[in-house]
């Protein structure tokens, strides 16, 4: 039985699939899971391997005098990628690639796709390219 935190993971991780299918990427795998970590979803795009973490946040929703919406709260989902997460995502793209027998020097990056909802159609999706650098 899953929990709300949960719940909403697993619905900000279908939206992060299907912007991604949007924006050209080829979804491998989700979840993939170890007794060591999960990986979200593992991407790929124009040959480059891509290990997406995808963060959600309910939050209250303000809109902009453009009509663009913008998240109230000062927390952003992406903060919670500390020094630990950071080496934890590391190290499971490390084991993804040892458990597919893929060279450890193949074309990869860690990207982190944001999801702020205020509600269930209300959203903004954030996504930040090779978001943990020198990888």
């Amino acid at each position: 039985m899953q929990n709300q935190r949960q719940k909403i993971g697993q619905v900000g991780e279908d939206i992060a699939t299907n912007y991604l299918k949007k924006e050209g990427y080829q979804i491998l795998e989700r979840n993939f899971k170890t007794k060591w970590g999960e990986l979200d979803i593992i991407a790929k795009k124009k040959g480059v391997l891509i290990f997406v973490e995808v963060k959600t946040l309910r939050s209250e929703l303000r809109r902009t005098a453009q009509g663009r919406p913008f998240a109230k709260s000062e927390f952003l989902p992406e903060d919670e990628i500390t020094f630990h997460k950071t080496k934890q995502l590391q190290k499971m793209a490390q084991i993804y690639l040892s458990f597919k027998k893929l060279p450890l020097d193949i074309d990869q990056q860690i990207d982190v796709v944001a999801i702020i909802f205020n509600t269930l159609s209300d959203y903004i999706v954030r996504h930040t390219k090779n978001a943990i650098g020198d990888y």
